[in-house]
């Protein structure tokens, strides 16, 4: 016999951000219950709204399965005494077990005898089991957690009510003064409490009190309305998966309502009225079939058509009041030069470890005057480049960013359009914060990739210098994310630039400049930074289907390029089941810890006239010819020709004793091992693979 089994939490309204994820977290966390518990079910579907969180359980067995099993006690010379009695201790095991002596048998195990007893566990009934789900509900976990009343019991919002049916039967349990029962809630307005018969109608009841509890069942009764709207009014209706689901989660009986602005604010960038609508009113924007946007806006109501009008006159209020704001901000903003607004960067602290936003983009202007260099810039893009580093942050101070702080960077490229910057500065601008997640758009144009990466490598070091340095989960400036931002933009740029290269960069700047580092001289946190960028692209290579140790290899040094580093992790992995690559990896990591000895000593030079034997020779003719055919020639040719050092070393071993009393013929020939270890060192370290 199966049962249906429902278990409702009610609450005061949920943030919509946490309804998806918390009903997910009920519906695990009651499957494990229940295969902790070894009592067997069929499916499991769960149900949110703001006010509740519910799971149905379908074909939940009767009872849990019974056990038969064997406990092993003591050894058979342990629990028989020299007369062949029962001892103490066969005695206190087979009681242990709610048992006798005389249910104990012998069994081998290993060559030796042990006491056991067979037990039978019979199942517990679901009603039994089920009513430990209390532990269930009030273990779950919230990204914010609020106690109410003057109980010390902590929960995402006040629990209101508990609904747990099995079949038609109340499953009684009780989390403070709050029992389980058969009574849920309808809609706030439109509904009223109802009592549920039993589990499996719980969907159905609840429609009709205007809750459709089933999240997808909400979601497509939005799209589509969104869609007959759209057919409609002859509409693009621009439908964002994130809001829509934000909105979903929002709503209990969602009813889609069009409202109206004034064609006036048109005349505000496109970025301005879209940011209000969807991000501050949570409304979809609307555009014509040409892609324009029009002074319409759509909207979910949680309720029925009724009094819509209200509902549409209100919304439309609200909207107004803050695209006014937004209009007087636009044309007031507009008042003041460019020039200005940089001027008063000098009195904004970025932080005061740090120093002013002024003194940043001065860093970077000498960053990206460096950069330009290296990257061999046009004429053209390292005027644009240096035009934009010089002014790249001056928007943080229009009336705009300090109501739309989203829009840094998209007033910048605005504005300066606006006031007659070169389209390739103000595009840069409004790039220079991209990617903004980890997986985000990466610059376009190379003014903006350039400037992006100044400004991101400047605010590492920076923070780093003045030891605020991520730990743990903690990173409250997203430093982890704008080293992430550099890797990849290097990468998808192809530019050839190591961690180390980019710390060589900010280095020299402090030494041509060092009054513009006064409060974070970067020498001090050189190497860390250089680590913490490489951690990035080893988090970017542990993603993709690398082996670990391979990805340890590659990222071992930070003097090698990005470019270089995803090259080397594709050469070594596709090379791995090579008949000869164990040999050839145990050949040359031979040689790489011996030549550890060479750099403590700071061992360079070879002095051929100190060789011993034909091997010493072959040997160095090798390293010299692999060197200098290794000139131009891509890594996976480099790792061919480093593969034919391989017999050549085998048989230098065979010969030589490196380790050798002679302290000038050790040092010698811990010189020519250290060669080979620097042109390895092209491809990672290669003692970090696992061979055996």
């Amino acid at each position: 016999m199966s049962h249906t089994f429902l278990l409702e939490i009610g609450l005061e309204e949920i943030p919509a951000h946490v309804v998806t994820p918390s009903a997910k977290q009920l519906a695990e966390r009651l499957t494990a219950f229940f295969k902790e518990e070894r009592l067997t079910f069929g499916t499991i579907v769960s149900f949110s709204t703001p006010r509740r969180l519910a799971v149905k359980v379908e074909n939940l067995a009767d009872k849990q399965a019974d056990i038969e099993e064997e406990a092993k006690g003591p050894a058979k010379k342990i629990a028989l005494d020299k007369d062949g009695n029962w001892s103490k201790a066969a005695i206190g095991f087979s009681r242990g077990q709610k048992m006798t002596p005389d249910d104990i048998f012998f069994k081998e195990l290993k060559g030796v005898e042990y006491a056991y007893v067979k037990k039978f566990i019979a199942g517990k009934s679901a009603a039994d089991i089920l009513r430990n789900v209390s532990d269930v509900v009030s273990g779950m976990t919230f990204p914010t957690m609020m106690r109410w009343g003057h109980n010390d019991f902590k929960y995402v919002r006040p629990l209101r009510w508990l609904v747990a049916l099995l079949d038609e039967d109340v499953i009684p349990f009780q989390i403070l003064n709050i029992k389980s029962g058969r009574v849920s809630q309808g809609h706030r307005f439109l509904g009223k409490a109802v009592n549920l018969n039993d589990a499996a109608s719980y969907p159905t009841v609840l429609k009709k009190q205007y809750v459709i509890a089933d999240a997808q069942e909400r979601k497509q009764m939005i799209e589509k309305q969104l869609e007959e709207l759209s057919q409609k009014n002859n509409w693009k209706i621009v439908v964002d998966p994130e809001l829509l689901e934000e909105v979903n989660n929002l709503v209990e009986y969602p009813t889609v309502f069009t409202g109206h602005f004034a064609s006036k604010y048109l005349e505000i960038p496109d970025e301005v009225l879209i940011t209000s609508m969807k991000d501050h009113q949570r409304f979809f924007y609307v555009l014509d079939k040409k892609g324009s946007l029009l002074p319409n806006f759509v909207s979910v109501r949680n309720g029925n058509s009724e009094h819509l009008e209200n509902v549409v006159a209100g919304n439309e209020k609200v909207l107004t009041a803050r695209l006014e704001d937004a209009a007087f901000f636009f044309h007031e903003d507009q008042k003041h030069s460019i020039k200005d607004y940089v001027e008063r960067l000098k009195k904004v602290m970025l932080h005061d470890k740090i120093g002013t936003v002024y003194e940043k983009m001065e860093r970077v202007r000498l960053l990206c005057k460096k950069f330009a260099g290296i990257l061999k810039l046009s004429a053209p893009e390292e005027e644009a480049l240096l035009r934009a580093a010089q002014i790249y942050k001056f928007d943080l101070v229009t009336g705009m960013i300090g109501e739309f702080s989203e829009l840094q960077g998209i007033m910048g490229e605005k504005y300066a359009l606006l006031q007659g910057e070169n389209p390739a500065v103000a595009t840069a601008i409004r790039e220079h914060y991209l990617p903004v997640s980890a997986e985000g758009e990466l610059p376009e144009t190379v003014v903006g990739a350039v400037l992006a990466i100044a400004d991101k490598l400047d605010s590492i070091m920076a923070f780093f210098a003045a030891g605020m340095v991520p730990t743990g989960s903690n990173d409250p400036y997203a430093l982890r994310r704008q080293a992430t931002g550099i890797v990849r933009i290097l990468l998808s740029r192809k530019w050839n630039l190591s961690a180390a290269d980019l710390t060589a960069a900010v280095r020299q700047n402090f030494e041509e400049e060092p009054a513009l580092y006064e409060k974070i001289a970067p020498q001090k946190s050189t190497k860390n930074v250089e680590e913490f960028i490489v951690e990035r692209i080893k988090k970017l290579l542990n993603a993709l289907p690398y082996d670990y140790d391979v990805v340890e290899a590659v990222t071992a040094f930070t003097d090698n390029s990005f470019i270089s580093i995803t090259s080397d992790a594709e050469i070594l992995q596709n090379h791995k089941n090579d008949s000869d690559f164990k040999e050839t990896i145990e050949a040359l990591t031979r040689v790489l810890r011996l030549s550890k000895k060479a750099a403590k000593k700071d061992l360079t030079a070879v002095d051929e006239k100190l060789f011993e034997n034909q091997a010493e020779r072959q040997l160095q003719e090798s390293i010299v010819k692999v060197a200098a055919e290794s000139k131009g020639k891509n890594n996976t040719e480099f790792y061919l020709l480093l593969k034919r050092l391989r017999p050549v070393i085998n048989e230098y071993f065979e010969q030589t004793m490196v380790m050798t009393k002679d302290e000038k013929l050790q040092e010698n020939r811990l010189s020519q091992l250290s060669q080979i270890a620097k042109l390895t060192a092209r491809l990672g370290d290669l003692t970090k693979l696992n061979v055996k």
